[in-house]
C-alpha cells in the first residue's frame, strides 16, 4: 500500500488510541450516560513503559483512549476493566512477573506479567457508570417527592407530565403518582421498554383494576413502596425508594 508524506498510517488493530484530552473525554462520556473505567497507573517498576500518572478510559466495547502501558498490560486492563462495568466496582490491579497464577482478594487483583521483560504495574481501575435514572410521571405532590428525594439520593429524575413523554432506554425505574391521569399508557411504555423497576402509586384495589388493562401488569409493582406506615408524600416516595434498594434494582451496562 503506497503511503504518502503528510498522511498517517493506519493504526494496527489492538493497538490503543492515542491519548486524547481525557478529563474533556470523560465529561463528555458523563454527559452523554455512557459508562467507562478510568485507569490509573499508581506505580511502575522498570522495566515497563508506562509511568506513574499515565491514564487512559475504558470503554464498554473495549476500546482504550490514552495510555497505562505497552501490549503487555492492555489486555489485562481491558479484561478487568469490562469485568468491573458488569459490577461497578474498583479494584487495584498488579501485572506483576511475580504472580503465576490470578489472585484475587479484597480490594486488589494479581495476574502474572506476560511479557518477558518482566517489570511491574499497579493500576487504580474505577468504574465510572452513570447515576441512575428514574421516569417519574404526574404532577401530584408524590411525584414532585419522587424527584425531590430522588435528586438527593444522586439519581438523574426526568419528570413528565405528559403521558407520551419518551422513556430512556436506560432507565431504571419508571414511577407513576398521577392520580388516575393517563396511566395506562405511561405503564405500557414502561413494560415494553423493559424497565427494571415499574411502581403505581395506587391502593391495591384501584391498581388491580387499572393493570387489568395492562399487559404484563403482573411486573408493575402496586402499592409501589415498603410498608413503613407512610403517610406524607415525602415518606411515600421514601418507601419506593427503599424497595428500589432492597431490590437491587439496576441497569448496569
Amino acid at each position: 500500500m503506497t503511503e504518502f508524506i503528510g498522511m498517517p498510517a493506519p493504526r494496527p488493530r489492538g493497538v490503543p488510541a492515542p491519548p486524547r484530552d481525557l478529563q474533556a473525554r470523560a465529561a463528555e462520556l458523563r454527559s452523554g450516560r455512557e459508562p467507562y473505567v478510568l485507569a490509573t497507573v499508581v506505580r511502575a517498576q522498570r522495566p515497563a513503559s508506562a509511568k506513574a500518572g499515565d491514564r487512559a478510559l475504558v470503554l464498554p466495547d473495549g476500546t482504550i483512549e490514552g495510555f497505562v502501558g505497552g501490549h503487555c498490560a492492555v489486555d489485562t486492563v481491558r479484561a478487568q476493566s469490562l469485568r468491573l462495568l458488569r459490577t461497578g466496582q474498583a479494584t487495584l490491579l498488579r501485572i506483576t512477573p511475580e504472580v503465576d497464577q490470578p489472585r484475587e482478594e479484597e480490594g486488589l487483583v494479581a495476574v502474572g506479567q506476560p511479557c518477558l521483560s518482566g517489570g511491574t504495574l499497579e493500576i487504580f481501575l474505577e468504574a465510572v457508570l452513570p447515576p441512575v435514572l428514574v421516569h417519574v410521571y404526574g404532577e401530584s405532590p408524590i411525584a414532585r417527592a419522587f424527584t425531590a428525594i430522588g435528586q438527593a439520593m444522586g439519581h438523574q429524575v426526568a419528570a413528565a407530565a405528559d403521558p407520551w413523554a419518551a422513556i430512556a432506554p436506560d432507565t431504571t425505574a419508571v414511577l407513576v403518582a398521577s392520580h388516575g391521569v393517563s396511566e395506562e399508557p405511561v405503564l405500557r411504555a414502561a413494560l415494553a421498554a423493559g424497565v427494571p423497576y415499574v411502581g403505581l402509586i395506587a391502593s391495591r384495589r384501584r391498581g388491580a383494576a387499572v393493570l387489568a388493562a395492562v399487559e404484563g401488569g403482573d411486573r408493575v409493582h402496586v402499592p409501589a413502596g415498603l410498608d413503613i406506615g407512610a403517610t406524607t408524600p415525602g415518606e411515600v416516595a421514601v418507601s419506593v425508594y427503599a424497595q428500589i434498594i432492597r431490590l437491587g434494582v439496576r441497569r448496569l451496562p
